[in-house]
């Protein structure tokens, strides 16, 4: 009989779906699946596939860690709403894991990460060593800078291992630094007679 030292990460918060599973503090496996779209209809197969392959069944896993943002609205949507989903039915925990954290696990701290965001911006948060953060804000990218997100296969085992070894219990959340584009339609809603 498996242990249930298993923990399951996925992320579908920019042109992706991501997973990555972990037995204990030990990456078995993850994969990444570049998209533009179709996260919502691919992810569930992805992560079918990554916990077959490694003769994993989702009642092994102890904890869930999804990545939160920033990124894309409804990417983060997607994901978040998938780990909760399974949290519940599974009775196990689902950390939410943003996009700063994942950058800078392993690094000194104080440190400041900056994410690519769109038009020319960037998402920007300092962690602190005492475990605070600055608030995120986005700002204009700086020029002739490698800004750049840490690779996704990175990115992923990082959410994997801050999952694994996070206290936290609460729900996630979606981590959205500036609003949506998308705006609510300004015609007149139906009415039904």
């Amino acid at each position: 009989m498996l242990s249930k030292d298993w923990t399951l990460a996925f992320d579908t918060s920019a042109a992706h779906c991501a997973a990555a599973l972990l037995s204990g503090d030990r990456l078995v496996a993850k994969t990444v699946v570049p998209m533009a779209k179709g996260q919502a209809e691919s992810l569930f197969p992805i992560i079918q596939d990554l916990l077959a392959q490694n003769g994993i069944d989702f009642a092994n896993l102890a904890r869930i860690g999804v990545g939160i943002g920033p990124g894309n609205f409804t990417g983060i949507r997607i994901s978040v709403s998938a780990a909760r989903g399974l949290a519940l039915s599974l009775g196990i925990p689902a950390v939410g894991v943003n996009n700063f954290e994942a950058t800078a696990w392993g690094q000194d701290r104080p440190v400041s990460v900056q994410i690519p965001a769109p038009r020319d911006m960037a998402y920007v948060q300092t962690l602190y060593a005492d475990g605070t953060t600055s608030n995120p804000i986005m700002a204009p990218a700086p020029q002739n800078t490698d800004l750049g997100l840490a690779p996704i296969d990175t990115l992923i085992e990082n959410m994997a291992q801050i999952a694994r070894s996070s206290q936290n219990t609460n729900a996630p959340v979606p981590m959205y630094v500036k609003p949506a584009d998308a705006a609510p339609s300004r015609d007149a809603p139906v009415v039904h007679l």
